[in-house]
């Protein structure tokens, strides 16, 4: 077995057994151990991931993957393909006022070090945040139509990596069903479908390597 995979299978079994946050709800949900070019950053589970035991498993993981579709990669493809992380790994239990909890600065402090490692073992080249949380982890931005529909350059654990965010597919939203949003995620998958690393993605293997 590749080293570099053993290692990340090593990773996931830590990250499987994280307890670092009182307030999240397990269990830890994480993608497949796969050294892909291309990473994906969610924000956080919603409640019935942990009873899929993956990411983006109920409402809006339907509309992201047929935004992956459209641009040449079935859900199957993807998952067995691209490395699926998120900005937290639990979650974080239902805000009194309605939604989903949104992690604290201090539960998102204390998750970044699985991502970090992550990043260093599968040294992307490219990085796909997915929604505004995820999208502030990674670059300076206010507002979704400041950074969706470009291309960024990233320089992190000595790796220089491209980033193209999209927006949070959720059925709460509106921002990408209404302009400017609508052109800005069809830019912005463009840019996707473009990149290198996403045509290595599209023909890849199940082996767990793919650089």
């Amino acid at each position: 077995m590749n080293e570099r995979l053993r290692s990340l299978i090593l990773h996931q079994e830590a990250l499987k057994n994280c307890v670092r946050c009182a307030g999240m709800i397990g269990p830890v949900v994480m993608g497949r151990a796969v050294l892909s070019p291309v990473i994906l950053i969610g924000q956080a589970p919603g409640g019935k991931e942990g009873q899929f035991g993956k990411p983006f498993a109920w409402t809006a993981g339907k509309t992201l993957f047929k935004w992956f579709a459209e641009i040449g990669i079935s859900e199957d493809n993807f998952r067995r393909n691209v490395y699926m992380a998120a900005v937290c790994r639990c979650f974080p239990g239902k805000n009194p006022k309605g939604g989903d909890r949104v992690p604290s600065p201090e539960e998102i402090d204390r998750c970044a070090d699985w991502l970090n490692a992550e990043v260093r073992l599968i040294r992307p080249k490219l990085i796909i945040p997915v929604g505004k949380l995820a999208i502030r982890q990674i670059l300076v931005a206010d507002r979704l139509d400041q950074v969706i529909g470009l291309r960024h350059e990233l320089c992190r654990e000595s790796l220089e990596i491209d980033v193209i965010p999209l927006p949070h597919p959720s059925g709460a939203s509106t921002w990408h069903r209404r302009e400017p949003g609508k052109t800005l995620l069809h830019n912005a998958l463009r840019l996707i479908r473009e990149h290198p690393a996403w045509g290595e993605v599209c023909h890849g293997s199940s082996d767990g390597v793919l650089t």
